[in-house]
């Protein structure tokens, strides 16, 4: 950490605030907006953040916390490219460490440089059901601002939009969904320890819970508690 950067933000008081969100509002523009804000605070590195939507084939930005995401999610749609598109797209990961070298979205990456202070981007797709939804996008103003630690912690907070967005999908009240971002904390972290642990993508880490959850008939939240407790226990 230098000396320019702010200090960082407790994650459980973060999250805390967040869940008093789901009380005292009803609106899911408040609360996906309030998660935006959240991941800028949540995720190492993290300046901006969006989260894109696709509907009927047909993307929009549904959050943002604030117009820099907004400008970079603009760019995405009128361009046809960039993290966000891919994330939904191809249902993976997809990082841009240094978007002034050579990128596999170039036209966005010019626009992106010339018009904002941009310079690192990340996505993590959203799931419902089976759909291909959206995409959680974090953005950065240096380049190499995100590592593994900020990837770990990026895994959380998508989970929980995952839960958000399958609300709104089913139109569900947000004081319904405070046991579900709860578990869906838990699940994050149980994916992000396997992920670090043994070298797999989120994908893997995520079968392995639920095979485990179905090998033994226990629920996959409680799978993911007790890996999370073993690693603390490990750590003592």
């Amino acid at each position: 950490m230098t000396s320019q950067d702010p200090p960082a933000a407790d994650p459980a008081t973060v999250l805390q605030n967040l869940a008093q969100v789901l009380y005292e509002h009803e609106s899911f523009d408040d609360i996906t907006s309030a998660l935006c804000v959240a991941a800028t605070m949540l995720i190492p590195g993290c300046d901006h953040a969006s989260l894109m939507m696709r509907e009927s084939g047909r993307y929009f930005t549904a959050a943002a916390s604030d117009d820099v995401a907004l400008t970079v999610d603009q760019f995405e749609r009128q361009l046809e490219q960039g993290p966000c598109v891919d994330a939904i797209e191809d249902e993976s990961v997809q990082l841009e460490n240094d978007l002034s070298a050579p990128s596999q979205w170039p036209e966005l990456s010019k626009a992106v440089l010339a018009s904002t202070p941009v310079r690192s981007a990340m996505a993590f797709r959203i799931r419902t059901d089976s759909a291909k939804t959206g995409a959680l996008n974090l953005f950065a103003d240096r380049v190499n601002a995100f590592d593994s630690a900020a990837m770990d912690q990026a895994v959380i907070v998508a989970a929980f939009a995952s839960i958000l967005v399958s609300a709104r999908t089913h139109k569900e009240k947000s004081d319904s969904l405070l046991g579900g971002l709860t578990h869906s904390r838990e699940i994050g972290k149980a994916i992000g320890l396997l992920m670090s642990i043994h070298g797999i993508d989120d994908e893997q880490a995520f079968e392995l819970l639920k095979s485990a959850s179905q090998r033994t008939n226990i629920k996959l939240a409680e799978v993911a508690r007790r890996v999370v407790d073993q690693h603390r226990k490990t750590l003592r």
